[in-house]
């Protein structure tokens, strides 16, 4: 992992005994928890693709492009959430769409509710490997001491 991006990004590796690069932006936290959370998420071949193999569109989505992009967002921002509240971090949800009226550019409840339904998802029938081991040395690092089982979910924990 490296912080300072300007955009954040994935590289994987470029040849055998190389090492995969996950860049976050800046150097903000919570850019590299939904970096990570990303990467926990990716399967096998995705990890071998530039980025995972996502698209992205700038700023200024139509309201379609927007859906889509939540459709794909709600899973990396679930983790992103359980990652942050392992570190006892504040949560901030992103629609990533700041030129957007605020029902889309981070209060729009729908996307919200997506968010807390598949973190809701996962507390209940277990998080991916890669993200429970995360998770785990996370609360051990921070101090936490926080099993993903017995969190209090709600929609007050996802703030815009």
């Amino acid at each position: 992992m490296a912080g300072g991006a300007s955009e954040p990004y994935y590289q994987p590796a470029a040849g055998a005994g190389d090492f995969h690069l996950l860049y976050y932006r800046s150097d903000y936290f919570a850019s590299a928890l939904h970096e990570t959370a990303h990467w926990c998420i990716a399967g096998d071949r995705r990890r071998q693709l530039a980025d995972f193999g996502y698209w992205y569109a700038p700023d200024g989505r139509s309201p379609e492009q927007q859906r889509d992009f939540e459709a794909v967002e709600a899973r990396p921002q679930a983790l992103e959430w359980l990652f942050s509240l392992a570190c006892g971090y504040r949560f901030h949800v992103s629609a990533d769409n700041l030129g957007a009226p605020d029902d889309v550019s981070g209060g729009n409840l729908a996307f919200k509710q997506q968010v807390l339904v598949q973190a809701l998802a996962w507390q209940e029938h277990d998080l991916p490997r890669r993200a429970q081991r995360f998770f785990d040395a996370l609360a051990l690092d921070f101090g936490s001491g926080l099993r993903v089982r017995e969190l209090a979910l709600d929609l007050s924990g996802i703030t815009a």
